[in-house]
């Protein structure tokens, strides 16, 4: 049992205290592993008795203990069958009865739990939910429909499926019906406290999880009690589209109220009816139409209604998508107000929208980029401006054209640079088509001129040192950064120059798009795959770019302000990948500033997206530098990456593990230096290989292994290394990882020392093999059958291999070959995987005697796998020398694992001598055959079809 609850509570009160933090989350990491850990969590939440922070570190770690110990890999409990109910059956009730900041962890709690158990294994959950459902009780309702929210918005993103429809009906069947009286309540309480300031916004906050709950229901299918009651149910929520009242006002200019989040939601999911359901809602749609135009042409320029603005743009984007409703918008007038009363109050600049570039540039930066901005007014209204254009090009164009001209000419005459602001962005919105990619605009209207316009507004922007505002200088890079893939290399040569002049900038928002550029540039490829900007074009100024751009990074040595900026990193990064081994003569210098920076960072780590890119840049120094001069290399980066060990940097470790891994690759040969000789020890640390840990380590320990063998045998550390494979063996996430490791122990050890423990590895592999295993593991499984067949020089082999197995259970192999190790030869897709088996294959033909005497059947089909594969043999496998990171910008970044794509594991040829299959399996047949005195012939006649004999014989000729 776990210890008692005033010892738990002081533990979670010390993590708050710096100078006992780590010592006490050891402590409570201790405690996870005594029955009942949970439940004693859940009291100190549930108890009035301690102070709220303590609930609140309890409900945390309430929270963080289920993520990590609710269910095994395969969706068992962990936990006992008893504390799985008792949680269940407390949860809903604590939840809803504690302050507001309890209850969103408890919730988020209540969603990973549904996440594995809803609802087949927490079937009672909805009936649950409903029960407790009020009449008169906001909170209380509130807290239900956060829940139920938090469950249901999982089926958004989801493809169709039966078992998803299943699902959703039981709710529906269940929620539905409480929901729609739920929405008729809150109407109702809304009116009835129109005057009271608190129940009303409560009351209004209830509306808005409604209006989310809503669209959860509604996403996959129109639910029947909806389609039955549609009129109703859209009338209320029109209403609340239209609906004010003083008291939700927010006397903040920046802060939205819950009315707006309200509308904002009830356009979100009348875009969804308008997009899945036209033909139930299209009836129904005008009054929505009408009001949503009403708004657009009536509503503040506030940042509190962005939110709301964007969202009813987005509805109008969904309308005109429907061809028989976009006709409304096909006429010049129409166009014209559309342009003048709702495009142009969304695209032009805004005081706060200045304020902003001013004060919080790496905000407006990150809002302002393509992607990042989906819920601004600007990007709303080009989206909905892009929507008109694709229907009416012709039209849009000119309407929009007169506008570009009119507010060029405002600034000729004037000198309104906001005017130019505004006709650039206006310009730029027609001009392209579609979203920019990681080449940029891929299609553009055809009825204008890109580069003429370039050449005749933008190109003086970018050059002119003086006397341009910051925002138009951004306007001019973020031109060239939108339309790159339009300019061609002559283009780009006359135009890169003056972007790159332009990190010179004292402006931090130009200096950072003028690397957002760059880097986007030099990532541009030509229709062949070639890079419009090569090592060559590079180099030669390579050393001055890096270094201004270390200098911007750098500014600020506060660990949160250094990092702040991933752009200027990921410009680095792309430098060091275009150059390549170029970087060899600048190695002391970049070492100098990564190492620092390094050093600084690892105090804090905040910024994900920048420190991958620093890794990144670590790796393209290690993969074109370190075979170079690896010593230097390991000398330097040993002492910051050890420190990172040393004090448990945990964000930091898996890229230190591939680039320690990497460092080791670069040099094959050899003894392991004594820096990683002390590295051996803690990296075969069971506690190490957390799941975000385990594909960097298994690299980092298969790279030890070949240039520490000796020390491993006379260390004794052969033993532990196997257990490593046996728990990684044991994880279907990790089983592959799992391989690589033994892989490199067969490869690299001498057979004496790995002989005895064989026959467990072998049955370690049988058991996962009969429970189902997943193609993947039977291939991998059949690449080492392959690879221990093919190393028969090292006292290996197939024999080896079937003496083993048979240890294991007599005539095991006799089963598995035909089984499993057949089927699968002609499912390896890789080429040097194809290679092993013909490597593997001829070996077991040749110097098999098992083979040769007990299963003549089993070496005839081993012949005739072998044909087939020859058939189709592996070709030479050329070196992969195309870098792309990882998207920073997905839902998963920074989950897990994070792959170094600059310097990624090569796959290991184990057989480089070999590059011709088919003369080599002549050459190696015949040689055979002579060797055992035309053995191979006798059986090549009296075992195989005249057909396969055929074959054969053509390659041993």
């Amino acid at each position: 049992m776990a210890t008692d609850i005033q010892t738990i509570a002081q533990l979670l009160e010390a993590t708050i205290d710096p100078r006992q933090h780590k010592q006490a989350e050891d402590a409570l990491k201790n405690e996870e592993t005594k029955a009942g850990f949970s439940l004693l969590l859940l009291n100190i939440v549930a108890s009035d008795n301690f102070i709220p922070n303590t609930r609140l570190s309890a409900a945390l770690c309430f929270k963080n203990f289920i993520k990590f110990n609710w269910v095994e890999e395969d969706g068992a409990h962990k936990l006992p069958e008893n504390e799985v109910a008792t949680i269940k059956k407390e949860l809903i009730g604590l939840m809803i009865s504690v302050p507001a900041s309890l209850q969103v962890q408890l919730g988020e709690s209540i969603s990973i739990i549904a996440e594995s158990d809803f609802w087949t294994r927490w079937d009672t959950l909805v009936d649950d939910l409903v029960s407790r459902l009020t009449p008169d009780n906001a909170k209380v309702n509130l807290g239900i429909l956060d829940v139920a929210h938090s469950i249901f918005k999982r089926w958004r993103p989801l493809f169709a499926s039966d078992d998803l429809y299943t699902e959703i009906n039981h709710v529906l069947e269940k929620f539905g019906p409480a929901f729609v009286q739920l929405l008729e309540g809150t109407d109702r309480q809304i009116e009835a406290n129109k005057n009271n300031r608190d129940a009303l916004k409560q009351w209004t906050e209830v509306m808005n999880s409604l209006v989310k709950v809503f669209f959860d229901l509604s996403c996959q299918d129109l639910p029947p009690i909806f389609e039955e009651n549609l009129a109703y149910v859209t009338s209320l929520l029109h209403k609340y589209l239209t609906f004010n009242n003083p008291l939700l006002a927010t006397d903040d200019d920046a802060e939205s109220g819950p009315l707006e989040f309200v509308k904002a939601g009830i356009c979100q999911a009348m875009t969804l009816y308008m997009q899945k359901y036209e033909d139930a809602f299209g009836s129904l749609c005008q009054p929505f139409i009408t009001s949503a135009w009403e708004l657009l042409t009536t509503i503040g320029p506030e940042t509190k209604y962005d939110i709301l603005v964007s969202k009813a743009l987005q509805f109008l984007t969904a309308v005109a998508s429907i061809p028989k409703h976009a006709q409304n918008f096909n006429n010049q007038d129409i166009l014209g107000q559309v342009v003048e009363k709702v495009i142009l109050p969304n695209v032009s600049l805004r005081e706060s929208d200045i304020e902003q570039f001013e004060d919080e540039p790496i905000e407006y930066i990150r809002r302002d980029l393509e992607g990042s901005d989906a819920d601004t007014r600007r990007r709303a209204a080009t989206d909905f401006l892009r929507k008109l254009l694709e229907n009416f090009e012709g039209l849009v164009t000119q309407v929009v054209g007169q506008y570009i001209t009119r507010y060029l000419q405002d600034f000729t005459s004037k000198g309104d640079w906001k005017s130019k602001d505004t006709a650039t962005y206006l310009f730029s919105a027609i001009a392209a088509k579609g979203a920019v990619t990681a080449h940029g605009i891929k299609t553009t209207n055809t009825l204008l001129n890109i580069v003429e316009f370039f050449q005749n507004n933008i190109a003086g922007d970018l050059l002119a040192e003086t006397g341009v505002e910051p925002i138009i200088k951004v306007d001019a890079i973020k031109f060239l950064y939108t339309f790159r893939r339009q300019l061609t290399k002559e283009q780009w040569s006359a135009a890169f120059p003056p972007l790159v002049k332009n990190l010179a900038s004292s402006n931090y928002v130009v200096y950072t798009y003028a690397s957002i550029a760059v880097e986007r540039v030099l990532f541009l490829t030509d229709d062949s795959g070639r890079h419009i900007f090569g090592k060559e074009d590079v180099a030669p100024f390579a050393k001055d770019l890096l270094e201004h751009l270390f200098q911007l990074i750098e500014r600020d040595p506060a660990p949160e302000k250094l990092q702040e900026n991933e752009f200027l990193m990921r410009c680095v990064m792309r430098v060091l990948i275009v150059i390549k081994d170029g970087v060899a003569p600048l190695t002391d210098i970049l070492l100098q500033h990564l190492i620092r920076i390094t050093d600084i960072i690892r105090a804090n780590p905040s910024n994900p997206r920048f420190y991958y890119y620093h890794f990144e840049a670590m790796g393209a120094l290690v993969r074109y530098s370190a075979p170079l001069q690896p010593e230097k290399l390991e000398n330097d980066l040993y002492t910051p990456f050890a420190a990172i060990l040393q004090n448990d940097v945990q964000e930091f470790q898996p890229y230190v593990f591939q680039l320690f891994a990497a460092l080791l690759e670069a040099r094959p040969e050899g003894p392991l230096s004594d820096y990683y000789k002390t590295l051996v020890a803690p990296v075969l640390m069971p506690q190490l290989w957390v799941q975000g840990n385990v594909p960097g380590l298994a690299r980092l320990l298969s790279s030890i292994i070949p240039r520490g063998a000796a020390e491993i045998v006379s260390s004794n550390q052969v033993e532990p290394i196997l257990g490593i494979f046996q728990n990684l063996l044991s994880k279907k996430s990790t089983e592959i990882y799992g391989f690589d490791i033994l892989e490199a122990v067969i490869t690299s050890l001498p057979v004496a020392a790995i002989e005895q423990y064989f026959p467990t590895i072998l049955q370690l592999i049988f058991n996962r093999l009969t429970g189902n295993a997943p193609v993947r593991f039977k291939q991998r499984f059949v690449r080492f059958y392959m690879l221990v067949a093919s190393l028969d020089q090292t006292g290996f082999g197939a024999d080896f291999f079937i003496k083993n197995c048979d240890q294991v259970q007599d005539g095991a192999f006799i089963q598995l070959y035909p089984a499993v190790v057949l089927p699968t030869i002609q499912e390896l897709v890789r080429p040097l995987d194809r290679k092993l088996a013909v490597i593997g294959l001829t070996k077991t033909l040749t110097d098999s005697e098992a083979f040769a005497v007990k299963y003549a059947k089993g070496w005839a089909k081993t012949c005739e796998a072998l044909l087939k594969l020859l058939e189709n043999p592996p070709l030479p496998v050329a070196a992969d020398d195309f870098v792309t990171e990882a998207d920073v910008d997905d839902v998963s970044f920074g989950v897990g694992f994070t792959p170094l794509n600059t310097c990624k594991k090569q796959q290991k040829d184990d057989w480089p001598d070999v590059t011709d299959v088919k003369p080599w399996v002549g050459s190696y047949l015949k040689a055979a055959d002579q060797r055992k005195g035309g053995a191979i012939g006798t059986f090549v006649s009296e075992r195989l079809t005249p057909e396969a004999k055929s074959v054969l014989m053509s390659y041993m000729r």
